[in-house]
């Protein structure tokens, strides 16, 4: 045949024995080599001593010598967190591992850590098995434990991960101690396997703690979406009445959005005697209370209070959130000059939750932000630090607070709290009450977490809340967010027919500045307020006070200081690193204030209109 002749014949030939098929027929080189199997990562929680506060692991990876490059490199690095999301403060997990091994085939394979957090495996086979112990002694939100009556894990602080399989599905597998049932949590059970569950990524398995031990639990549903509650701890409680104020909460902090996110939600409440605290999670919280939580009004109403700030962290932080907040860096720190907006604003929504589910009447709620302002106006530091300062340093002081912290820093909560009613009435305001806080949250979660799937930035933020206000908001974000100058709050409360207006007697009482506590008899100055006669005459933390004007100091220093004029001059005998010093001390007016919010004694319609929309009156 002529070539080209040849070539339409082996063409032809090869076309007819071919089947049709828009995927190609392996080869017997295809078949030697088939696609590697997806990789695995099964975490195996268990804690046969409980009393020892152990719990162990054994993680289980299957197929990852590929992902890893472990064939490459030799090795696979498997790391623990340093923090988990939500406390911003580097926690150091790893210090409480022991007994890292790792073997493969039934064979041990070398290890040793090569940084704080990370240990290296020498191995480049394809299954690897990882074992360590984690000691947990330490019940909070934000940490693990477990004992004889039960286990608390926070994931960041007991499984660890691999970089290259942080974003495949995981499992783990719990195994109660031998008598204990129950096991809460908001990862996904896998169906037909008991105590078995999943989660879509690393990410997601950090953001579910998990409850193992013989609670209790009730449910509800709120918002279509079931609901359940799992309560540690010896207490008293009227469950038809918890479950019936849970959903009340919950269902008004959904109303905010307009639209609940999650399939199922899960509260771990442990009741212990120091209480207090919550930590959010992507469908779950832990809460920490008293057990005296729901024995009288007062303290039901600051129960109600943490469940609906940390409830309302489902969208507010987990969905609605600055750019810094996920995906996160597991080994450092991750900054936002935002959380004043993601805590702050969520503690402002924690009693603006309540006042519209009926636990506040308007009357409480004014009290309330009154007392909010109070605190952070008699605070030296609301003068140092801004709120987004305070923010950005979370991470070295807002969780390390020393005998100065009151007269360098403010609360991104606390500061965080006023600056939400503020925004609140400055929409309000600037919308002639057509919109307000709500409709900035609704526009935050529709356009960055449905939308593009982000977080935003500071300037991003700031364009939204200036979009539904209907104005600039230079006053609110140059002076109330970004400095510490003195904020104009009846330019926010007079649209609505109010102002503040400090009620602290301004009487010629002196004021010391000094506070003492008392151990082994002795008084011991604890703080010194900036500014103050303490402060100007040399009065210093740690000392102890042993006289003032002659007279020994037996229990609380203050004593000496009342009923004494501004001008009045203190001898005071101080025993400072062992030696006697005389200080005299000139008192100084005092400077601390007591705020209220009243109605303005002119009010028109409008303000009157704008009144009942800011506080939900029919």
């Amino acid at each position: 045949m002529k070539k080209n002749a040849r070539l339409l014949y082996l063409l032809t030939v090869w076309t007819f024995f071919t089947p049709f098929s828009s995927t190609a027929t392996p080869t017997l080189a295809d078949e030697e080599n088939p696609p590697a199997a997806a990789p695995t990562v099964t975490y195996v929680l268990s804690m046969p001593e409980p009393q020892t506060h152990y719990f162990e692991v054994e993680m289980q990876l299957k197929n990852v010598a590929a992902a890893t490059n472990a064939k490459k490199n030799g090795y696979v690095d498997i790391k623990m967190p340093v923090w988990t999301p939500g406390s911003y403060l580097i926690r150091e997990y790893a210090k409480n591992v022991e007994a890292f091994t790792a073997s493969a085939g039934g064979k041990t394979v070398p290890s040793e850590k090569i940084r704080k957090n990370a240990w290296r495996v020498q191995s480049t086979d394809d299954n690897l098995t990882i074992k360590y112990r984690v000691y947990a002694n330490e019940l909070t939100v934000r940490t693990s434990f477990v004992d004889a009556d039960h286990g608390y894990v926070t994931p960041a602080g007991v499984f660890m991960y691999h970089d290259a399989l942080k974003n495949i599905p995981l499992r783990v597998v719990v195994q109660p101690y031998k008598d204990w049932k129950n096991v809460a949590t908001g990862l996904e059970p896998v169906a037909g396997q008991s105590y078995t569950y999943e989660a879509a990524d690393f990410d997601i398995l950090v953001d579910s703690p998990i409850e193992i031990g013989n609670h209790a639990t009730f449910t509800f549903t709120a918002s279509n979406v079931p609901h359940s509650v799992s309560m540690f701890g010896d207490v008293n409680y009227n469950e038809k009445q918890l479950a019936a104020d849970y959903k009340r909460v919950c269902e008004a902090a959904a109303t905010v959005v307009g639209e609940h996110p999650c399939k199922h939600y899960t509260f771990i409440v442990h009741h212990i005697p120091p209480g207090g605290g919550g930590l959010e999670h992507l469908n779950s919280t832990t809460l920490e209370t008293t057990r005296n939580a729901y024995a009288t009004e007062a303290n039901y109403k600051r129960f109600l209070s943490l469940v609906a700030h940390e409830y309302f962290h489902l969208w507010n932080v987990k969905r609605i959130r600055p750019v810094a907040l996920g995906p996160f860096d597991y080994e450092n720190e991750n900054y936002t000059h935002m959380l004043w907006l993601s805590e702050g604003c969520t503690s402002f929504y924690q009693e603006y939750i309540l006042r519209r589910a009926g636990f506040h009447s308007p009357e409480s709620y004014l009290n309330l932000v009154a007392s909010s302002i109070t605190d952070i106006e008699n605070q030296p530091g609301t003068r140092v630090q801004s709120a987004a300062e305070s923010s950005w340093d979370a991470w070295i002081k807002g969780y390390r607070p020393n005998e100065n912290s009151s007269n360098t820093t403010i609360s991104y909560y606390s500061k965080g709290s006023v600056l939400g009613t503020l925004l609140n009435l400055a929409i309000l305001g600037g919308s002639n009450g057509e919109r307000n806080m709500d409709d900035l949250m609704r526009l935050l979660y529709t356009e960055y977490y449905k939308k593009q799937k982000r977080g935003f930035t500071d300037d991003e933020f700031r364009k939204a809340a200036e979009q539904v206000a209907g104005r600039k908001l230079d006053n609110f974000f140059n002076i109330g967010v970004n400095s510490a100058e003195p904020i104009n709050y009846n330019a926010y409360f007079e649209p609505v027919g109010m102002q503040l207006i400090n009620v602290a007697a301004r009487t010629q009482d002196g004021f010391l500045g000094a506070a003492t506590t008392m151990a082994n008899g002795k008084a011991t100055i604890s703080s010194v307020r900036r500014g103050s006669a303490a402060y100007r005459d040399g009065l210093n933390v740690g000392d102890e006070v042993i006289s003032v004007d002659g007279f020994r100091v037996g229990d609380d220093l203050l004593r000496f200081v009342s009923g004494r004029r501004v001008g009045d001059k203190l001898l005071v005998l101080v025993n400072r690193a062992g030696q006697l010093r005389e200080l005299p001390v000139t008192l100084t007016q005092n400077p601390l204030a007591s705020y209220r919010i009243e109605p303005l004694s002119n009010q028109t319609a409008a303000q009157k209109a704008l009144y009942a929309k800011w506080l939900y009156i029919n």
